[in-house]
C-alpha cells in the first residue's frame, strides 16, 4: 500500500524558514517524480514545486528562489525547503507523486492528510 506521510509544518513569523518532509513507502521512490502541492482556504490547490526522477526540479512563479525541493532515495524522503516566508504560503502543504509528460507534472493516488504551514506574526 502507498502511503505518503508530510510533517514538519508549523507557525512562523514572515521571514522565517520551515523544512517539510514526505516520507513514503509502497512505491520504488527512487524512480518516482514527486511534487509539492499546496491548499489555502477557499483556494484550489496548487502545484509549488516537483522534481523528477532524475533530479530536475520546477517551481511556481510564486516560490522560485525562496522554496528549494529536493529529495533523499537512501531515505525514501522529498524535502522542501521553505525560506523567506510570507504569509501568502499560508497552506496545507500535500506531497504527491506523478507522471511526467514532457515538462508537465500529471499527479496520480490519493492525497495524504498534508501538513498545515502558517506564516504569521
Amino acid at each position: 500500500q502507498v502511503q505518503l506521510v508530510e510533517s514538519g509544518g508549523g507557525l512562523v513569523q514572515p521571514g522565517g524558514s520551515l523544512r517539510l518532509s514526505c516520507a513514503a513507502s509502497g512505491i520504488i521512490f527512487s524512480i518516482a517524480n514527486m511534487a509539492w502541492y499546496r491548499q489555502a482556504p477557499g483556494k484550489e490547490r496548487e502545484l509549488v514545486a516537483f522534481i523528477t526522477s532524475s533530479g530536475s526540479t520546477t517551481y511556481a512563479d510564486s516560490v522560485k528562489g525562496r522554496f528549494a525541493i529536493s529529495r533523499d532515495n537512501a531515505k525514501n524522503t522529498v524535502y522542501l525547503q521553505m525560506d523567506s516566508l510570507k504569509p501568502e504560503d499560508t497552506a496545507v502543504y500535500y506531497c504527491k507523486r506523478g507522471r511526467m509528460s514532457g515538462r508537465i507534472f500529471y499527479p496520480y493516488g490519493d492525497w495524504g492528510q498534508g501538513t498545515q504551514v502558517t506564516v504569521s506574526a
